[in-house]
């Protein structure tokens, strides 16, 4: 059994049901909502939302195009996309890391004996932002992480406004982050992840 199947969270989630449906079930569409890993197919949906809802704020993206193809090359299982339809409405990339705090590297550098996954960006379409819709990807996906045996711990760096959102996603704020991306400074943060035996015991994973 592969990961993925064995974890009830990323199975599709129905949210709504078609009238006339008997019992809710729909036939022959796309699910209501669906949350998964992303793959490298998903590349452009992906660069297409985070482009909007960062260069309108910080006149940049974290990823470019060929890094998010690179990430979800080298480690699709530490995505996570929000599909609604059959379309991306939200999404997270993550790769993993192997020191205590990040260093300009990790901005590039998936190191697979890391235990600290490294949280790269977290964007929601424009259509349906103000929706709650990233708070509840973000908790899915620490869920996710719980039952991966490299997880540890959650590290992410965000600019000064975006911390009281982290810090209600159970995020802990660790102080200046040493990176810089232009021009910018960033707070670091972090999120301590279960082990998976004890995971195993007590969610079902």
């Amino acid at each position: 059994m592969s990961v993925l199947s064995a974890l009830p969270f990323l199975k599709p989630v129905h949210l709504r049901s078609p009238r006339g449906s008997p019992g809710g079930q729909r036939r022959h569409t796309l699910p209501a909502s669906e949350f998964r890993c992303l793959s490298p197919e998903d590349a452009v949906s992906v660069f297409e939302i985070e482009r909007e809802a960062f260069i309108s704020v910080s006149g940049d993206c974290p990823l470019h195009l060929d890094e998010i193809r690179h990430f979800l090359n080298l480690c699709p299982e530490l995505s996570l996309g929000w599909f609604e339809e059959g379309r991306l409405v939200a999404f997270i990339i993550g790769s993993l890391w192997d020191q205590e705090r990040l260093r300009q590297e990790a901005l590039t550098l998936h190191k697979p004996q890391g235990t600290a996954v490294h949280i790269h960006v977290l964007a929601v379409h424009r259509t349906v932002r103000q929706q709650g819709k990233g708070s509840i990807l973000m908790w899915r996906y620490l869920q996710y992480l719980r039952c991966l045996p490299c997880a540890r711990r959650a590290l992410l760096m965000c600019e000064d406004f975006l911390v009281p959102f982290y810090l209600k996603c159970g995020f802990e704020a660790l102080g200046p982050c040493e990176v810089t991306a232009g021009g910018l400074a960033f707070v670091e943060m972090q999120h301590w992840v279960r082990g998976h035996a004890f995971m195993r015991r007590n969610s079902g994973c």
